[in-house]
């Protein structure tokens, strides 16, 4: 519901807490890049430009600073204007900084995505392949026999249809919109006629003559007025162009289709498929068993069924949380309690990829609406990232510089690393340690994800800052007493659980486990030569006989490797991974600077993804002046200003009432603030000397007073702040209250 002033306002449209500025006119208007809400407050002036010309002239400066020059002396009035301009410039940096951070992430994110379904869909293309050979094995029609009203054949195996069903294990379908949209490309790109339906078409509503039209529609270039039929797909599939390749139709979300609409296709389109190679593609979310619940006996027997499996959300999870959070592609990270919310928040959504994105995208956009220095996150970004950061830092203003050694992670006294006095140095040094981290996490995942444990869970214990703040001594007991019965109930102190765990599988992986291992931490560890040094000698004393004996029987898990036999080989890599782990596994929110880079305000994220919009309703209403920031409302200090809306003056009003409100009082308070505002002017204009530049505003008619009262009590209602009047006291109304 947006807010306006009833006359008007020079002050300039102010976006809510928190929001983002408005985004650049070459960035795409959709519903994925508007992911914060906005209220119109005021109407800018026509013309107006988000820079200012001295505004302008800073950026010249950005890019290249010039030495002052000290003769210039600058009136105050001009200082308050380049202040001004100044933090428009650099709100326009940090958005720029967020578009080009987050457009990184997404590409990212679609890469994996993409890399990880490109498995399914070189099945569904080695299926498809397979059944179209099949099917012209039995018999190659002519163009002549294809346009033939009757079937060819009339044997019950020649007229199945190939299916293949593909279980997508998503409680949502928003996840499958897209994987159903990358089968449709890879299997088009390679030279299959493809047409898609949706749940919509094969509806009740729409019957299977709509569903024939779509796929006509898709399919031929001229689609004949006529009824559609099936003959005038066989005459299009006679051409030259088309005859080689068969027809596939993509059905994304098969238990939302009608079972009665959805059968009368199959049973036409199989007294076709000698003569037309039409396959289906049917995406199935829950179980297997949904096509036999759905379709009836009869529509089932006319199809050949094949049966693929997507991977798991969690699969999908871990690699996105891989190239995303444990690897940042983009510089920008989130702190310990941002990522427990996400990974609660991604399941209590049924484990939805696309909610932990959204989620994610509107935690980038509050880092780089709420920190003044994020904008040097894009540096992360940049061939040359020192040199970047180095200009950058020399046209800020003194005091931003101040700023970024004020950060609390640079002056707090326990800092085991301390900043320096250089900034430049400061943010390498933190991608430095980011850097290590990152692969010592990767070799921890490795270890730990042949005991069944989730990145994202160790994840956020690494992330952890609290279990940095231990002593080595604290942390070397806690892990000499871990064993695996306390691993199974959760009771290994101190939130090392899923860290605790993986040490613990190295201990006791079989060897030709741990080789495997082993090499793939010398990948991960290639930027840290001393420690790859060591996996690389760990590597080479496999080959040793000592090392290399093999045994059928499982050990025996106890704190006494050596007396049940174990091999030596896993307590070294035992040690090593712990060492590394104490050393190089510092949390970011350790780090100096990392408010730069690092998103730690749950509050935020936590109120705009979950919330009580109610309640943010009711308070927008009661504060609409910090909203608006206008020069009326401000000079009469707490009381109510008849200039703003009239919901926010009835909402303001109805705060000095109970939980029950007299109509008539609360209409004559409205009325007394509109003919005071009224009345005040007309006295003004009669005392003024200047009586022509000074009118009064016209008088309210009770008329118009009375549509305005019931409009803004209308609107109350709509937004649940408000109950109507009963019957029986239609005087009275009853207000509802949402938090304090």
């Amino acid at each position: 519901m947006p807010f306006h002033h009833q006359r008007s306002l020079d002050a300039v449209p102010t976006p809510t807490a928190g929001a983002m500025t408005e985004p650049s006119r070459e960035a795409p208007l959709t519903a994925a890049n508007n992911i914060e809400p906005f209220f119109v407050l005021h109407k800018a002036a026509a013309g107006a430009s988000l820079t200012t010309p001295r505004a302008r002239r800073r950026v010249d400066k950005i890019s290249q600073p010039s030495s002052p020059n000290p003769k210039s002396a600058k009136r105050p009035r001009d200082e308050d204007v380049e202040d001004e301009g100044d933090m428009e410039l650099y709100e326009q940096l940090r958005l720029e900084a967020f578009h080009r951070t987050w457009s990184k992430i997404q590409s990212t994110i679609n890469e994996v995505l993409r890399g990880i379904n490109l498995k399914l869909f070189d099945q569904v293309l080695r299926w498809v392949q397979e059944s179209f050979s099949t099917v012209r094995s039995v018999i190659r029609p002519c163009p002549a026999e294809i346009q033939q009203p009757y079937p060819l054949l009339t044997d019950v195996i020649c007229r199945k249809i190939p299916t293949a069903f593909v279980l997508t294990k998503n409680a949502e379908f928003v996840d499958d919109v897209t994987t159903f949209r990358d089968l449709s490309n890879h299997l088009e790109s390679n030279g299959c006629h493809l047409a898609k339906l949706s749940s919509t078409e094969l509806s009740a509503k729409h019957g299977v003559a709509a569903c024939l039209k779509s796929l006509l529609r898709q399919l031929l270039s001229a689609v004949p007025d006529q009824v559609a039929d099936v003959s005038a797909l066989a005459s299009w599939y006679c051409g030259a162009k088309n005859y080689d390749q068969p027809i596939i139709i993509v059905i994304d979300d098969l238990e939302q289709c009608s079972g009665d609409v959805l059968g009368e296709l199959v049973m036409t389109l199989s007294e076709w498929v000698i003569k037309i190679p039409i396959f289906f593609v049917m995406g199935v979310a829950t179980t297997l068993d949904a096509p036999r619940k759905l379709l009836s006996s009869e529509a089932l027997q006319q199809l050949d069924p094949c049966q693929l499996t997507m991977g798991s959300p969690s699969d999908r999870m871990n690699a996105l949380v891989e190239a995303i959070l444990v690897k940042p592609c983009a510089g920008f990270c989130i702190s310990h309690e941002v990522a427990v919310f996400l990974k609660n928040y991604f399941f209590r959504h049924d484990g939805t990829i696309t909610s932990f994105i959204s989620a994610l995208k509107l935690a980038c956009s509050k880092h780089f609406s709420v920190e003044p220095l994020s904008f040097l996150c894009m540096g992360t970004l940049e061939e040359d990232c020192e040199n970047f950061w180095r200009d950058k830092f020399g046209a800020m203003p003194e005091a931003m510089q101040k700023l970024a050694f004020g950060l609390p992670s640079c002056t707090r006294e326990n800092n085991s690393i301390k900043p320096g006095n250089n900034l430049v140095e400061g943010l390498s040094a933190l991608m430095k340690l980011q850097r290590d981290w990152s692969s010592v996490l990767s070799c921890l995942y490795e270890a730990g994800r042949h005991g069944k444990v989730q990145l994202l869970d160790i994840f956020c214990e690494a992330i952890n800052p609290d279990l940095r703040t231990q002593k080595d001594s604290n942390i070397e007991l806690l892990m000499s007493k871990v064993t695996s019965g306390n691993l199974t109930s959760g009771n290994s102190g101190a939130g090392r659980r899923f860290l605790a765990q993986a040490l613990d599988t190295v201990r006791y992986m079989p060897m030709e486990t741990l080789v495997r291992v082993l090499k793939v931490w010398s990948i991960h560890s290639e930027g840290m030569n001393e420690i790859n040094d060591k996996v690389k000698e760990l590597q080479s004393t496999t080959t040793s006989a000592d090392c290399m004996r093999i045994t059928k029987d499982k050990w025996t898990r106890s704190t006494n490797s050596t007396a049940n036999g174990a091999v030596p080989l896993n307590e070294k890599a035992t040690m090593l991974l712990d060492d590394i782990t104490r050393k190089f596994l510092v949390p970011v929110e350790c780090l100096p600077f990392h408010e730069i880079i690092c998103f730690k305000n749950v509050g935020v994220l936590q109120s705009a993804l979950i919330g009580n919009p109610r309640r943010m309703v009711q308070l927008d209403l009661l504060k609409s002046q910090s909203r608006l920031k206008c020069s009326c409302c401000s000079r009469n200090g707490i009381a109510v200003s008849a200039s703003l809306h009239d919901t926010s003056i009835m909402c303001n009003l109805a705060q000095e009432y109970g939980d029950v409100i007299n109509l008539h009082d609360w209409y004559l308070s409205f009325d007394g603030i509109i003919n005071n505002t009224n009345s005040k002017g007309k006295r003004k204009l009669i005392g003024s000397p200047s009586k022509k530049k000074s009118k009064a505003a016209p008088q309210e008619s009770e008329a118009m007073i009375q549509a305005r009262f019931c409009r803004a009590v209308t609107e109350l209602q709509i937004t649940g702040l408000l109950r109507m009047p009963s019957k029986r006291r239609p005087d009275l109304v009853q207000r509802v209250a949402f938090g304090p």
